[in-house]
């Protein structure tokens, strides 16, 4: 008996001089809602799961100017998150305010990563220009060409697999609208035609394939890029003066046009692949689909992109929470299929040539854009909720419904933006 009291007494000796357990808490912000918020709010309960020892605590905030405002105001006064989400087309505001941490090599070393692991075009997005890393990318998501494959069966536009094809020129692709037109579509092409970001998306797009420039070295439409930001609005001015696509489709409009089966073709973000999917899943969507990469219309291959990325406030953290910080991201970029649930492709490359992706339709059919993605111009007043996006809505959409010549509009676009650049 006293053997036994002796061996507990030690026990407990031992247990108390153990050191306390240390829980690293990382305060977490980000803007996702919807089908994205449900499944970053899985991952994150997954990471606390399989990490007893970081747990997240997450907040979700008001997405647009008013998270970025929030951002800007709490990181001054040094009340910030620990990480938060970003998008890498708010990097130069972001750089601009001093908001935004150095990610260096030895961080991505700590967080199991390296800049090899990344595609080029989000690597070059996610870096000031002084080609110093200031945050990481999550993902590339762009918009996309959905099609309704019952207004294209036994046509040129259709394989014997039933997929598309034949669609690598304006006017292959202006020739498969009138098919459609022909076959019963209302709306050829359904796209937010009165929606700041629909707008913007397919006319950056357009510019972008031309080989444009929006902004560059201070300028807006530089050189022959007036010409051609005319030409882009021309082109979309076209389309409705046929009755290919809607007039003032607000964005919620735009995509029931398609899911009714009244648009053969729909131009909008991966983020409506779950819609579809669902749809299909569920028995509700009444005809077959699919979707692929924007086409070659114009000269060379372009799509307007952004991606989420993760981002570390310029605040003062201890190393031990910088490092909890940082295996955080390193975890979500390798869990990072389950993003891709969400039509994304992921910017973790080891993530985005897994065959387990391969097998995730349509991603992997458009996955190849995150070679050619066109991100923003590095200007304070572009991005998403930005100066350009009101441009789009207040000049782009009256435009392409005849309300101003094309370069009335393109001109008009270069007069207003330069003036915020001064």
């Amino acid at each position: 008996m006293r053997l036994l009291k002796t061996i507990l007494a030690a026990s407990v000796a031992s247990f108390v001089a153990l050191p306390a357990f240390a829980q690293q808490q990382v305060t977490w912000w980000d803007f996702l809602a919807g089908g994205d918020g449900v499944r970053m709010k899985a991952l994150i309960e997954r990471f606390n799961e399989e990490h007893p020892d970081i747990q997240i605590s997450g907040t979700t905030l008001e997405w647009g100017v008013p998270y970025y405002t929030k951002v800007r105001t709490s990181v001054a006064v040094g009340q910030g998150p620990d990480v938060m989400t970003y998008h890498l087309s708010r990097m130069p505001l972001g750089l601009s305010e001093d908001v935004l941490s150095e990610i260096t090599d030895e961080d991505l070393k700590v967080a199991g990563l390296s800049r090899d692991d990344f595609f080029t075009r989000a690597l070059e997005a996610a870096s000031g220009e002084d080609g110093k890393l200031y945050a990481i990318p999550f993902d590339i998501h762009s918009i996309i060409l959905y099609y309704n494959k019952s207004y294209f069966e036994g046509s040129e536009f259709l394989d014997e697999e039933g997929n598309l094809t034949g669609i690598d020129s304006l006017e292959a692709f202006e020739r498969a609208l009138a098919h459609a037109k022909d076959e019963g579509s209302t709306a050829p092409v359904s796209y937010a035609t009165g929606d700041d970001g629909g707008v913007y998306r397919v006319f950056f797009t357009l510019l972008k394939q031309q080989g444009g420039d929006l902004i560059k070295d201070g300028e807006v439409l530089p050189g022959d890029s007036l010409d051609k930001a005319a030409k882009a609005i021309e082109i979309m001015t076209r389309w409705t003066e046929n009755g290919w696509q809607p007039e003032q489709a607000e964005y919620e409009a735009s995509v029931a046009l398609f899911t009714s089966g009244k648009a053969a073709f729909h131009m909008n973000g991966v983020w409506e692949v779950p819609t579809m999917v669902d749809m299909a899943d569920k028995g509700t969507l009444g005809f077959e689909w699919g979707a692929v990469q924007i086409p070659k219309l114009m000269e060379q291959q372009a799509t307007w992109a952004d991606s989420h990325a993760f981002a570390i406030p310029a605040q003062d953290m201890a190393p031990e929470k910088r490092e909890a910080v940082l295996k955080v991201i390193g975890w979500m970029e390798k869990n990072g299929i389950e993003w891709a649930g969400a039509g994304h492709i992921p910017a973790y490359k080891p993530v985005a040539e897994s065959p387990e992706f391969a097998e995730m339709e349509p991603n992997a059919t458009y996955s190849k854009l995150a070679e050619t993605a066109a991100y923003d111009p590095r200007s304070q007043i572009a991005g998403v909720a930005s100066p350009v996006y009101d441009a789009a809505i207040n000049v782009i959409s009256p435009a392409i419904h005849g309300y101003l010549e094309p370069m009335q509009a393109a001109e008009q676009i270069k007069t207003e933006l330069q003036s915020k650049l001064r």
